[in-house]
């Protein structure tokens, strides 16, 4: 399972630099949806990280700095792999939501849900793309695995 989940962060880690690049070659036609959220995006991932490493995470709807989204995405790619490497999938882990509502899923649960929320947001932002005339990048799974 941890190779399968590793390829999965991959994927991720891959479309979301891809996306971070052709929102920066046109960056003037981009609205603040876009740059929401692609922020948000990267946001979620880390924040699942932190939350199974009980680290410090960020806020859900954050704008971050531009120039730092590539290390952002490394460091959540680096966060997730080191998780997948160091943790049973299986472990259960208590946290607290954004509102502070407590809950507990197991490691597997909350890195498919990075991965899955990912992927749900580039379509959305693939779509903004489109709408301002900007060519979106096809980020389906089996392009990658092609």
């Amino acid at each position: 399972m941890k190779e399968k989940l590793i390829d999965l962060f991959e994927y991720t880690f891959h479309f979301n630099k891809e996306i971070i690049k052709v929102i920066a070659e046109n960056l003037g036609k981009v609205d603040e949806k876009t740059i929401s959220l692609i922020n948000h995006t990267l946001n979620a991932q880390q924040i699942w990280n932190s939350r199974i490493l009980g680290e410090q995470t960020f806020e859900v709807w954050q704008i971050n700095p531009f120039e730092t989204l590539e290390e952002i995405n490394q460091r959540n790619f680096e966060k997730s792999i080191e998780i997948i490497n160091n943790f049973d999938p299986d472990q259960k882990i208590n946290y607290q939501n954004s509102r502070g509502a407590d809950f507990e899923n197991t490691v597997f649960e909350m890195l498919f849900q990075a991965i899955n929320h990912s992927t749900y947001h580039r379509g959305q932002i693939n779509s903004l793309l489109k709408q301002n005339g900007i060519d979106p990048i096809l980020t389906d799974y089996i392009f990658y695995k092609r």
